[in-house]
C-alpha cells in the first residue's frame, strides 16, 4: 500500500504532467487533424487522446512512486514540498547543474535545427507548437515518462534479478537504463513526425534519434545525480533557449 505522502506524490506529478498533455493536445491536434479525412469530431478526438495519455502517464507515475526510492532515485523539491520541510536546500543543489544543462540542450537543439532535412523544415513552417506546450509537455510531461517511469523501472529490474534488491543499483544498470530511455525517448517522437506528414526516410530517421536521444542522456543523468526536478528544469530550459534564439533569428 502506498502511504498518504507518496499517494501525494503521485497526484502532484500525474497533474503537473496532465498540464503538458492538455497544452500540446489542444495545441497541436486541431492542426494535424486538418490534414486528414475527420472521422469523429474535434472534441471527441482531443478527449480520447488526453484519455490516453493520461493512462500512460499513470502508469510512469505509478512506477516511479513505488520504484524509486530503494534506487536513491527521487523529485526531492516536490517531495520536499509535500513533506512541508525546507526545500530551498534541494533547489540550491539542483539549480546550477539543470541550468547549465539546459544551455546545453537549447544550444543543441540550435546546431541540429542547422542540419534538419528539408521536409523537417517543411512541415515545421505548417504546424506550430507554442513555446508553453515544449516547455510544459516536453520539459514535464516527457520527463515524468521516460526518466521517472521508464527510466526508474528500467534501473529496477536489473537490480532486482542480480542484485536481489541489496545496496545501491550497480552503475552499469544506471548508465544502461539511461542510454536505453533515451533512444526510446528518441524513437517516442517517431509517431509525430509521421502525423506531420514526414516521410520516415534514413535522414529523417537518423535527425530524430541521434537529435533527441544526446539530450535524453543528459536528463538521464541529471535524474540519477540531482534528481527529478533538474531533469525537468533543463528539458524545458533547453526549449525556451532554442525558441528564443530561433525568434530573434527570425524575427
Amino acid at each position: 500500500m502506498l502511504n498518504n505522502l507518496k499517494l501525494r506524490l503521485a497526484a502532484s506529478l500525474w497533474l503537473l504532467g496532465m498540464t503538458g498533455v492538455v497544452i500540446v493536445v489542444s495545441a497541436t491536434l486541431p492542426q494535424l487533424l486538418t490534414r486528414v479525412p475527420r472521422q469523429v469530431p474535434l472534441g471527441v478526438a482531443l478527449a480520447a487522446s488526453m484519455l490516453q495519455s493520461g493512462l500512460m502517464l499513470a502508469m510512469a507515475v505509478w512506477a516511479g512512486v513505488s520504484l524509486s526510492r530503494p534506487l536513491g532515485l527521487g523529485a526531492p523539491v516536490i517531495e520536499a514540498a509535500l513533506a512541508r520541510s525546507n526545500v530551498w536546500p534541494e533547489i540550491r543543489r539542483q539549480f546550477f547543474p539543470a541550468v547549465l544543462a539546459g544551455a546545453v540542450a537549447g544550444a543543441q537543439l540550435l546546431l541540429f535545427e542547422l542540419l534538419a532535412p528539408t521536409a523537417v523544415i517543411n512541415a515545421a513552417h505548417t504546424v506550430s507548437i507554442p513555446l508553453a506546450a515544449k516547455v510544459f509537455y516536453g520539459g514535464v510531461t516527457e520527463e515524468v515518462l521516460m526518466r521517472w517511469g521508464v527510466m526508474t523501472a528500467m534501473i529496477w529490474l536489473p537490480w532486482r534479478i542480480w542484485q536481489k534488491k541489496t545496496g545501491a543499483p550497480k552503475p552499469v544498470y544506471v548508465v544502461g537504463a539511461v542510454a536505453v530511455t533515451a533512444v526510446l525517448f528518441a524513437l517516442g517522437h517517431l509517431p509525430a513526425v509521421i502525423a506531420m506528414g514526414i516521410g520516415l526516410t534514413t535522414p529523417v530517421i537518423a535527425y530524430i534519434v541521434v537529435g533527441n536521444a544526446l539530450p535524453g542522456v543528459l536528463f538521464g543523468l541529471l535524474y540519477w545525480r540531482n534528481g527529478l526536478e533538474a531533469a525537468m528544469i533543463a528539458h524545458a530550459l533547453g526549449h525556451v533557449i532554442a525558441t528564443l534564439a530561433e525568434g530573434i533569428q527570425y524575427g
